[in-house]
């Protein structure tokens, strides 16, 4: 694995009425639309919407039922077997097994036959059979005005209420640390979606290893979380996905109040990933990095839990540490620390879009 070059990270307050970039909405609009959302003492909602928080938890019974819903966005390419995948992360982020998926399908007009949509179909059914998981409902439907397929996932699962895993128990001294590397999901959809440029500038080999990230190491971190809770006192979870590393720091840090301290040299980011970034120009830790897991153990279980996670043939590696919030959050870089501040688009949006990079 490569090490990540220098970037820098801002983030600048949008006026009311500008139009927002595509991508996660901004902190400060997003907050304030979380704060509004309040519930009685008997809907049973545990944990609800807020910031840093990507699934729902319910008391139902003995157990608490886990919620997640997310989209596929960026691709139409196997864009069932994402929405399984991405979904699931989440769960397994709070502790939870996976057990029900519900999909939405919406299908591009005049580009949709028979064939396209039992493929679809096909790729979820191996996703939720991969994971054990039941296909147990949703909606399919021809929509105009889309360019690709579209899949909007709702994923269920349980978790006994001892083991819930919750973001509000980080404390001061807390290891963190990243499973596999950064940025296999963003990597393996720009090798596909830039394949022609990519070639004539890296080759064929190297494209095709970058498109296969998704596969191996993949981009599920079920079984890492699975792992990381066998081998030590862990206080919370967390998987990159838009906004890439830099954004799943902040709003780990966000989520319990704290701040946190990453260095920059222990961050690993794959050959593949900074061979693209070279070519596209983008900076491999604001790219959508879904198949890396966030965790933050107690301190004296880093180490323990760093060495269960090898031995189980997942990449690890102590990248920072969680400090007090009048500390900040902030990355190290050799004998520089600065504060870290989210991008205002993730990087594959921008690519996408055909945007140029602000410097």
């Amino acid at each position: 694995m490569a090490r990540a070059r220098k970037a820098s990270y801002t983030h600048h307050a949008m006026p009311p009425k500008r139009p927002l970039p595509v991508g996660k909405l901004p902190p400060s609009v997003l907050k304030k639309l979380l704060h509004s959302c309040t519930f009685p003492k008997s809907s049973g909602v545990i944990l609800g919407p807020r910031y840093g928080e990507d699934a729902a938890v319910l008391a139902m019974g003995g157990k608490y039922l886990v919620a997640k819903t997310d989209p596929i966005t960026f691709t139409g390419d196997r864009s069932g077997w994402y929405a399984v995948n991405i979904n699931a992360n989440d769960l397994a982020a709070l502790g939870a097994r996976p057990r029900w998926f519900l999909a939405t399908f919406l299908l591009p007009e005049k580009k949709t036959n028979a064939a396209m949509v039992q493929r679809l179909f096909a790729e979820t059914l191996k996703a939720c059979g991969d994971l054990d998981v039941s296909l147990c409902g949703g909606h399919t439907e021809v929509t105009s005005g889309l360019d690709r397929p579209m899949v909007v996932g709702l994923m269920l699962g349980e978790v006994e209420k001892t083991k819930l895993v919750r973001k509000s128990r980080q404390r001061p001294g807390d290891a963190i640390i990243l499973t596999k590397g950064v940025a296999i999901e963003g990597t393996a959809i720009l090798a596909r979606e830039k394949a022609g440029l990519l070639r004539k500038k890296l080759g064929t080999t190297l494209v095709r290893q970058a498109q296969r990230l998704r596969l191996h190491p993949g981009i599920s971190v079920v079984r890492d979380a699975q792992v990381a809770l066998r081998h030590g006192e862990i206080h919370a979870m967390h998987d990159p996905t838009e906004g890439g590393l830099v954004t799943a720091l902040y709003e780990l840090a966000e989520s319990a109040n704290v701040g946190l301290e990453v260095w920059r040299e222990k961050i690993p980011v794959f050959a593949e990933t900074q061979a693209l970034a070279k070519v596209l120009d983008f900076d491999p830790l604001a790219l959508l990095a879904s198949g890396a897991l966030l965790i933050v153990a107690a301190r004296d279980s880093g180490p323990q839990v760093v060495r269960g996670l090898l031995r189980h043939g997942i990449h690890a590696e102590v990248i920072g540490k969680i400090q007090g919030r009048k500390d900040g959050i902030s990355m190290t870089e050799g004998s520089r620390t600065k504060a870290l501040r989210i991008p205002a688009q993730d990087e594959i949006a921008r690519l996408l879009s055909g945007a140029s990079r602000g410097k």
